[in-house]
């Protein structure tokens, strides 16, 4: 069986197009990062592979073994006592490889020097149903290379660079597609069955989430956010609804992020126009679940939106401008009637005219 990465490097999501996994579906993924120079901060080979969303094995060119990441990985060494030696020895032999098709691409795109690498990615996916997907993708500088089509089980290239390679791996000699597809479809599963046996309380573990909702209000824009975390699984499904309706068709999603302790997070940011009368709900849907979670976003008590403020300060304004006036008309009044000698007997200590 093949290894792939210990350290992800970021532009490899530019790789991945694989479809989620659900409560009930399992997955077994490998990636490789071959680098064409030292001192990037990347081994210069790296090798990892997960089953879901969890790492279970690495491989590096500074450990230069083949190590398990997880603590119920290390059944395998009863089940086959061989197995860790086995798999570095396999690793070092795409170490190898990796290293010379680095240099290969290189020469492709007709490059001399700088920093370039070659990302593996290749897997399999058991589905609730039993149904079986295999996937294997090659990349080249944080773009897709080439990848394998598990139908006609051929390369398809994805850059005309790729093309010697594709043609020459499609070859009647070669047929590199058909023992791949034949590995991702049956090896790479048996191996998945074993993995996921293994470490099924872990895997399959189910951890509620917790949902946080608060808002914001610039203008006539009301900015919502919905803050999901210590879920387990990774697979969530999380959305603002509109008055019991799935109807905000703009907002944004982060990456479902780790948390130190094993559980996930992720945060869901809606901009809406609130009018009179209308409700906004953060809709939570998890396999830990008995039913989704729909939370209401309420302002706090005490919080007016800019419209009320501005109205409060113009009506003061009023008052006020009315009380000054009042009280002009007021004194003007008040002087005419001392005019004519009729007050002079007033009380009011304050009032000039009986300074």
């Amino acid at each position: 069986m093949r290894a792939r990465m210990r350290k992800m490097f970021p532009l490899i999501v530019l790789l991945l197009h694989v479809s989620a996994v659900y409560s009930d579906s399992h997955s077994l993924r490998y990636y490789t990062t071959a680098v064409s120079a030292p001192g990037s901060g990347l081994p210069e080979y790296s090798a990892v592979g997960y089953v879901d969303d969890r790492e279970i094995v690495n491989y590096n060119t500074d450990s230069g073994r083949y190590r398990p990441s997880v603590q119920w990985m290390q059944k395998i060494q009863e089940q086959d006592p061989e197995y860790w030696e086995r798999q570095t020895q396999i690793a070092k032999g795409n170490e190898a490889r990796d290293r010379h098709n680095v240099r290969t691409a290189m020469s492709r795109f007709n490059q001399t020097g700088g920093f370039h690498m070659v990302q593996w990615m290749y897997g399999c996916e058991l589905g609730d149903g039993g149904s079986i997907t295999g996937y294997e993708q090659y990349g080249y500088d944080g773009r897709e290379f080439m990848s394998l089509d598990t139908k006609t089980a051929t390369f398809i290239p994805t850059m005309s660079q790729a093309q010697i390679t594709t043609q020459r791996w499609n070859s009647p000699e070669v047929q590199a597609g058909e023992r791949d597809k034949n590995y991702l479809e049956n090896i790479c599963i048996e191996w998945l069955k074993k993995y996921v046996e293994n470490g099924r309380e872990d895997l399959e573990r189910r951890v509620q989430p917790k949902v946080k909702v608060s808002g914001q209000e610039k203008d006539e824009t009301l900015t919502l956010h919905c803050q999901v975390y210590g879920f387990h699984p990774k697979q969530v499904d999380v959305k603002w609804m509109k008055n019991g309706k799935d109807d905000v068709p703009t907002y944004q999603t982060t990456h479902t992020l780790p948390n130190p302790d094993g559980t996930y997070q992720i945060r869901v940011t809606a901009e809406v126009i609130p009018k009179e009368g209308d409700s906004y709900s953060c809709y939570v849907d998890h396999s830990s679940l008995t039913e989704a979670l729909n939370v209401m976003w309420e302002p706090k008590s005490g919080t007016w939106s800019i419209a009320v403020v501005i109205g409060v300060v113009a009506g003061v304004a009023l008052l006020v401008v009315g009380g000054i006036v009042g009280f002009l008309l007021y004194k003007k009044k008040k002087d005419g009637y001392k005019t004519t000698g009729t007050s002079d007997t007033s009380s009011d200590s304050n009032n000039p005219a009986n300074a």
